[in-house]
């Protein structure tokens, strides 16, 4: 188990980045209908998740960084599993792990983005 104040902690578990204790997404990340919904505060820490109206617009960014990064490492497994290389096979293993992975990969990619402008505070239960 990672300790508070890791940032890994945070991403994750999609937890809070001030608290690492509230939840980040407002249902589960699977729960197709709001999978991109992020919470307007914590309810632990009060912290405001939206610093602007388009906040999360740059996490697009690190959604496609996360996207290419999944899609090389199925690549790499493909080539290690067969023997052979077939363009579609790849293709449809590809497309079949992005749609699994897709709400996690879009949930990661929020939070960190929200992690690179919010900061841990051990001392948060103070304030």
């Amino acid at each position: 188990m990672l300790p508070k104040g890791h940032k890994l902690n945070s991403i994750l578990f999609i937890k809070c980045p001030c608290c690492h204790e509230g939840n980040f997404i407002q249902r589960k990340v699977y729960n197709l209908s709001c999978f991109t919904s992020v919470r307007k505060t914590c309810l632990v820490c009060a912290l405001n998740y939206h610093m602007e109206t388009s906040f999360y617009t740059g996490s697009m960014y690190v959604a496609y960084a996360l996207g290419v990064a999944v899609m090389i490492a199925v690549i790499v497994l493909n080539h290690l599993l067969f023997e052979t290389f077939s363009f579609l096979r790849t293709f449809w293993i590809i497309l079949g792990v992005l749609i699994a992975l897709g709400p996690y990969l879009n949930a990661l990619s929020k939070i960190v983005w929200a992690i690179l402008f919010f900061k841990y505070d051990p001392n948060w239960k103070e304030k």
